[in-house]
């Protein structure tokens, strides 16, 4: 066994200790999923806030993010009883209180939805407010991911003996295989994702660029890292989150083409919008 294999496995095992899907404050537990969510929202909002300002937006970026949130949770959990119909019969009407069993795609659909709607509501401008919003998504997906991974919820990949497979003993779906750390490896696609976009958003690009990016993007990273997850296949050896991201990826390679046939803009050319309450 090699010194770096050595290290890495003793790296994985300290921070086992400390990976807990709840922590205990007296008689309060509070879900470590639930934290990682709530700073997910709020790096969200800051990136969107300093996103209106580049553009000279004037809009409400908390409230736009508190909206699309909640539509995104309420899609994610939606989402995860139509592609698990096996814990809706397991556990009812309570599986959509559950703490754990929440389906990106979803959370993308509704919160695409909800995003859409306010910048129609508020004059931005649809596919403008998604642009804006693109790097806040990639952002707040990846730091999401690191409570689905001290909370142990399942989520996690396939069997592996490499130096940095984990085992979740504490986790909401324990197992004590080591496996790959997939939310990890989702963690480091999200940031990377988001700083690739806050990047290319502050130069001239045509309106749906930054959204086609984001599409082309988080959907490939999606689809590679399910070859390493546990979800069922179905189709052609694919889970249905390689389909639906194969469909957004889909979807952004014709909005990157059709943002490459409309002029460039610049920050300081497009119009200010001054946007309602949301």
């Amino acid at each position: 066994m090699t010194i770096a294999r050595v290290t890495a496995e003793s790296w994985g095992a300290s921070i086992l200790k400390e990976m807990y899907p709840f922590i205990h404050l007296g008689h309060f537990n509070l879900p470590t999923f639930g934290l990682m969510l709530w700073l997910a929202a709020v790096a969200a909002a800051f990136v969107v806030d300093r996103g209106f300002r580049r553009a000279h937006i004037e809009a409400d970026a908390v409230g736009i993010v508190a909206i699309t949130v909640v539509a995104g949770i309420v899609g994610a959990k939606l989402w995860h009883v139509l592609d698990t119909p096996s814990d809706f019969r397991e556990l009812g009407w309570r599986v959509l209180y559950d703490s754990a069993g929440f389906a990106w795609y979803g959370g993308l659909v509704f919160g695409i939805a909800a995003l859409a709607f306010q910048g129609w509501w508020a004059k931005i401008g649809i596919l403008r407010m998604l642009d804006l919003a693109a790097p806040a998504a990639a952002v707040s997906y990846g730091i999401g991911r690191i409570g689905c991974f001290l909370s142990g919820d399942g989520c996690y990949g396939l069997p592996t003996k490499l130096p940095w497979g984990m085992s979740f003993p504490n986790g909401i779906d324990p197992t004590i295989v080591r496996v790959h750390p997939t939310p990890l490896y989702e963690m480091v696609a999200g940031l990377v994702i988001g700083w690739w976009l806050w990047r290319r958003g502050g130069k001239p690009r045509a309106t749906g660029a930054i959204l086609g990016q984001y599409l082309i993007l988080s959907g490939l990273a999606r689809f590679l890292v399910e070859f390493i997850r546990r979800n069922p296949k179905i189709i052609l050896g694919l889970s249905n989150a390689q389909l639906a991201s194969a469909g957004a990826a889909l979807v952004g390679v014709v909005l990157v083409w059709w943002a490459s046939t409309r002029p460039a803009e610049k920050l300081e050319s497009m119009p200010d919008a001054v946007g309602k309450p949301a």
